[in-house]
């Protein structure tokens, strides 16, 4: 029994009307959300890196040679506002693991890239990050995680997220 097993149980004596399935379903899964998202971000503070700037290094890192998008590019690979897109970038060139450049065609375009230091940076971080994301799902088989990865799919595809 768990800490939603009784919650559950509370809400039988108090309301034994309501339908707790989706209850018990909705909060173990903010609570993996919860714990997840601490311990991944765990391996960030070491770097001195928020989960935010983590975001756009790994894009970066992602899309490939020459590791550079404009920010809109990077807007629209990870769903966030303008505002936030810009302080993220002007605390990464901060610390010099990105830098902006001028598009010589079009004064008012820019180009978000990685630095050799923000390269080597998000190398070592990613790495990390993974093995953090293979130990919080290594409670499942090989079998299950392939279920449970289609189940999440399917609902996020059903909700369109």
């Amino acid at each position: 029994m768990d800490e939603v097993d009784k919650k559950i149980e509370q809400w039988a004596i108090q309301m034994p009307e309501l339908d707790t399935k989706p209850m018990a379903i909705t909060s173990r899964v903010l609570r993996i959300s919860k714990h997840m998202s601490d311990e991944l971000t765990k391996s960030f503070r070491d770097y001195e890196l928020t989960d935010a700037g983590f975001d756009v290094l790994a894009t970066l890192l992602r899309v490939g040679p020459p590791h550079a998008l404009s920010p809109n590019q990077l807007l629209e690979q990870m769903l966030i506002t303008s505002g936030t897109m810009t302080s993220r970038i002007d605390l990464l060139e901060r610390k010099k693991w990105v830098k902006r450049t001028v598009n010589k065609n079009d004064k008012r375009s820019v180009t978000v890239s990685l630095t050799p230091e923000g390269l080597s940076l998000i190398e070592k971080v990613i790495v990390e990050h993974t093995r953090s994301q293979k130990a919080l799902v290594s409670c499942f088989s090989p079998a299950e995680q392939t279920q449970f990865e289609t189940l999440l799919k399917r609902y996020l595809t059903q909700v369109g997220y």
